[in-house]
Parts: C-alpha cells; sequence; structure tokens
C-alpha cells in the first residue's frame, strides 16, 4: 500500500513537471501582436486601457498591425512591459534594435510620449523599415521615433550620448556586439531588455555577458531577460 501511494506521488510529480513545461513551451512560442493570449501569467491580465484619445487611436493601430500585417514583432504583454519599463525609469533615451513594422516601437513611444524622451530604432530590411515609419506616423510619434535603416552593427558606431534603456529584438547571434557597443552609453540604473530568451534561441555568449558581469542584475521571465546596469 505504502509502494503504491509513493508510485502515484510521483507519477503526478511527474505529470506536473510535464504539464509546466508545456505551458513554458507554449509561451515561448507567442510571437503575435495584441490579439495574442499565451497560457500563464499573462491570463491574469486585462487588455490595455486608453488614457485618452491618442492613445485609444495607438491601441488601435496596434490592434490593426496585428490583425492584418507580416512581421509582428512582439505580442502585446510584451508590448505593454517595455510601455512600463520606459515610463518608470523616465527613461529620455532609448535605443531598440529590431524595429520590425513597429509593434515595439509604439508601445516605447507610449511610454516616452509621458517622458518626454526619443526613441532611436534600428531594422536592416527596406520595406519592414518603410512599414514601421507608415505605422509610427499612424500612431502619431513620428516625432517620439527615429528609425535608422541599415546594418545595426554599422550605424550604431555613429551614436553618441546617454542611453537609459535598450531593447534588443535582432538577430540573435548580434545581441552580443549590440550589448558591447551600447554598455559603455548606458547609464547607471539603465536597463537592457532582449527578446526571445529561451533555451532554444538564446545565444550563449550573450548570456554569458549578462549573467557573469558583476555590474549587471539580470532575471528571465517569459522568455524576456532584463537587466540592471548597477553603475
Amino acid at each position: 500500500m505504502t509502494v503504491l501511494k509513493y508510485g502515484v506521488g510521483v507519477a503526478l510529480l511527474v505529470v506536473s513537471f510535464i504539464s509546466l513545461g508545456a505551458s513554458r513551451v507554449m509561451a515561448q512560442r507567442g510571437a503575435g501582436g495584441s490579439g495574442d493570449r499565451i497560457p500563464g501569467d499573462v491570463e491574469l491580465e486585462k487588455g490595455p486601457v486608453a488614457l485618452d484619445d491618442f492613445e485609444r487611436n495607438a491601441l488601435s493601430v496596434l490592434d490593426d498591425i496585428g490583425k492584418n500585417q507580416r512581421f509582428r514583432n512582439v505580442p502585446q504583454h510584451d508590448g505593454r512591459l517595455l510601455r512600463i519599463m520606459t515610463q518608470s525609469i523616465n527613461a529620455q533615451h532609448v535605443v531598440e534594435l529590431g524595429t520590425s513594422t513597429g509593434i515595439s516601437g509604439i508601445w516605447i513611444g507610449l511610454g516616452l510620449r509621458q517622458t518626454g524622451g526619443k526613441l532611436t530604432t534600428y531594422e536592416i530590411d527596406a520595406d519592414r523599415a518603410r512599414t514601421a515609419r507608415e505605422n509610427f506616423q499612424r500612431a502619431g510619434l513620428s516625432d517620439v521615433i527615429n528609425l535608422v535603416e541599415g546594418d545595426a552593427h554599422i550605424e550604431l558606431k555613429k551614436l553618441t550620448g546617454t542611453v537609459d534603456m535598450i531593447f534588443l529584438d535582432a538577430d540573435k547571434e548580434g545581441y552580443i556586439d549590440y550589448l558591447n557597443t551600447l554598455m559603455p552609453m548606458l547609464r547607471p540604473g539603465g536597463l537592457i531588455l532582449a527578446h526571445n530568451i529561451n533555451p532554444r534561441m538564446a545565444h550563449p555568449p550573450f548570456m554569458e555577458a549578462i549573467t557573469t558581469n558583476p555590474n549587471l542584475e539580470t532575471v528571465v521571465r517569459g522568455g524576456m531577460s532584463i537587466s540592471l546596469k548597477k553603475k
């Protein structure tokens, strides 16, 4: 009887781990726009609530991008996190690698509209860059966002000044190069956020850098790494 009880207990434990693993895999696969819902903590959320007519328009643009355009960038819950991070640290200059069609840029831009800051975002693909510019204009954020078209590994070398937050969502093998280029510009207390950080996609040199540098405090949650520059 005791053996049977332990056997059932082990079986339940195994099932629990399998279920947890399945939930994480499903969460990692989320890459859609504003309509996507992913099992897990995000199910506790409600949709975004617009502050004013400006935000209502921006949210409608995000919804349209998610439903009708290809090359979507980040799911809604990640975009909202970017906006919250931007606004909570009173960011004045955010740098994004990988504009795509502008979903993440619009979320960051909504935060910067409140702080009076600017976004510099880099996109190598001409078609995506053109679509992103149109989307930024539709969302009313063209004056907040500067889109640089070209290879960011080259274009970043022209960047000067202080950076408050970095968002990486471009070529995964390039994350380490972007990090090394931008770290000296990142202010103390600044943030580095990287998308698609999971066992399948995370690039080992980047993970080594953000988890062993004593000046960075890093957590990984829901496929996003968040690193705080301590000093």
